[in-house]
């Protein structure tokens, strides 16, 4: 093995060590699934968002292509928030398995707007499209602030 490798292998190794977070050892790992897909969200829709905020440039095939991605992940996380998955790494708030047809609302409310989305950015209007980023990161956040603890 080469010096790189052994370092980069060292690196990722005391990274690792170094979170605060207990990796999620259960069957299946619904936890760490969840949030892997959650996560693919943000890394989908933040660019979207930098183009709604003028901060970056608008090209459309790039565009469509990551409303696309975003519609193709959004019903993706919501089959592995099922009873018993509320421990740690968990940042789901007990309102998830507390107020279920709230919870189901939200989720349906944010499958709404990236539906839109994805309709309007096969459209190219670059003024309904930045509502509709708009639409989707305000769902985003009041699902957050009703059903994610903070960290």
């Amino acid at each position: 093995m080469t010096l790189p490798k052994i370092f980069s292998l060292l690196l990722a190794l005391t990274l690792c060590a170094c979170s605060d977070e207990p990796a999620d050892n259960r069957p299946g790992q619904p936890v760490a699934k969840r949030r892997a897909i959650f996560k693919e969200f943000t890394r989908t829709l933040e660019p979207m968002g930098l183009v709604a905020r003028e901060r970056a440039p608008y090209k459309r095939q790039e565009f469509l292509a990551s409303a696309q991605s975003l519609q193709a992940l959004v019903s993706q996380p919501w089959s592995y928030f099922t009873p018993g998955t509320d421990y740690a790494p968990s940042h789901a708030k007990a309102a998830v398995w507390d107020k279920p047809a709230e919870f189901t609302a939200a989720r349906e409310q944010f499958e709404r707007k990236v539906t839109e989305l994805t309709r309007l950015a096969q459209g190219g209007d670059l003024d309904l499209i930045r509502a509709a980023v708009n639409e989707v990161q305000r769902s985003c956040k009041s699902c957050h602030n009703d059903f994610r603890r903070d960290i």
